[in-house]
């Protein structure tokens, strides 16, 4: 599995040959530095390690500094790292584009932190109907979750129970998209459907095929 690291835009929407539109995500993706390469021998497991996006000198630890001046690579935002995944002519420092990983129609996953929605009740958070359908111990009070099923015995609630709290804001992934379009000048890449985040939001994109 190959991949990239980008920034998510914004959406749009474009025309097939049938005249269709089709809504679509673009996604920024400048050339990521390969920072790392990791092998069986060496690491137990076959990775590579790429970065994307620069970063000011200043605001890097020593340590990184020094990880990036090995590579041979200017300080970056994003470090990610892709595991069994080898490119083939490709060494520490050097840069993977677009054209590189991905090609028209390929099936690829996205992975972002979707947007947060704040301390939110159960009917946002997890989809409970409210008075109309009163469960729960449900009475008279139509967007609160009711009775949560606890006495005396066992005397506490159990976890994952569904509450009220923070919404949103997870690491998520959105599978089976695929690629529209390229356009290599712009470093921009058009994938099918919505992903996770808000506009300006880093992601990775994975490569299926």
């Amino acid at each position: 599995m190959s991949g990239l690291i980008g920034k998510k835009v914004g959406m749009t929407s474009i025309f097939d040959e049938l005249g269709r539109s089709i809504p679509v995500t673009a996604i920024e993706i400048e050339p990521c530095t390969i920072t790392q390469i990791k092998t069986v021998e060496t690491d137990g497991y076959n990775a590579v390690q790429i970065a994307a996006f620069d970063k000011k000198s200043k605001r890097v630890s020593k340590a990184l500094q020094g990880h990036f001046s090995k590579a041979g690579a200017e300080p970056k935002k994003i470090v990610k790292e892709i595991r069994d995944y080898l490119p083939e002519g490709l060494e520490l420092g050097d840069e993977l584009s677009i054209e590189d990983v991905f090609q028209i129609g390929d099936i690829v996953s996205v992975v972002g932190v979707s947007k947060g929605t704040g301390f939110t009740g159960v009917v946002k958070r997890h989809n409970f109907r409210g008075v109309g359908d009163a469960t729960h111990g449900q009475h008279n009070r139509e967007r609160a979750p009711g009775s949560i099923g606890q006495a005396s015995d066992p005397s506490r609630v159990f976890k994952g129970m569904k509450m009220a709290g923070r919404s949103g804001n997870k690491r998520t992934k959105i599978q089976n998209l695929s690629i529209a379009r390229i356009l290599p000048e712009s470093n921009m890449l058009l994938v099918t459907g919505s992903i996770p985040g808000p506009k300006g939001a880093f992601i990775e994109i994975y490569n299926k095929s």
